[in-house]
């Protein structure tokens, strides 16, 4: 699994590979221009497909379906804690159907 720290990273260099069109077009960008243009394209990809970033940020990493939801239950998780809520009450709030452990 991919450290939390490094994910964003490996998701915009998963992203851009996979999108070598934009690679060209940014092409003579200075390495900071490139950086951003990546960014947005990936915001914009995420927007496309209806989900926030950091979801795309998952699937991007995700090695497995598996990975992918356990990835998805650690983030709701952490947001449950940041506000505060138990995970039941996140859940309910949320209308997410996740193990209780």
């Amino acid at each position: 699994m991919i450290a939390r720290e490094s994910r964003q990273a490996v998701a915009l260099e998963r992203f851009i590979e996979a999108n070598p069109q934009l690679r060209a077009e940014i092409a003579a960008l200075s390495e900071v221009e490139q950086q951003q243009q990546i960014q947005w394209a990936f915001e914009d990809e995420a927007q496309e497909q209806g989900i926030e970033p950091w979801e795309l940020t998952l699937r991007f990493i995700a090695e497995s379906p598996e990975e992918l939801q356990s990835l998805r239950m650690e983030v709701h998780r952490e947001v449950a804690q940041t506000l505060g809520l138990s995970w039941e009450e996140y859940c309910d709030f949320n209308e997410i159907g996740g193990p209780a452990s």
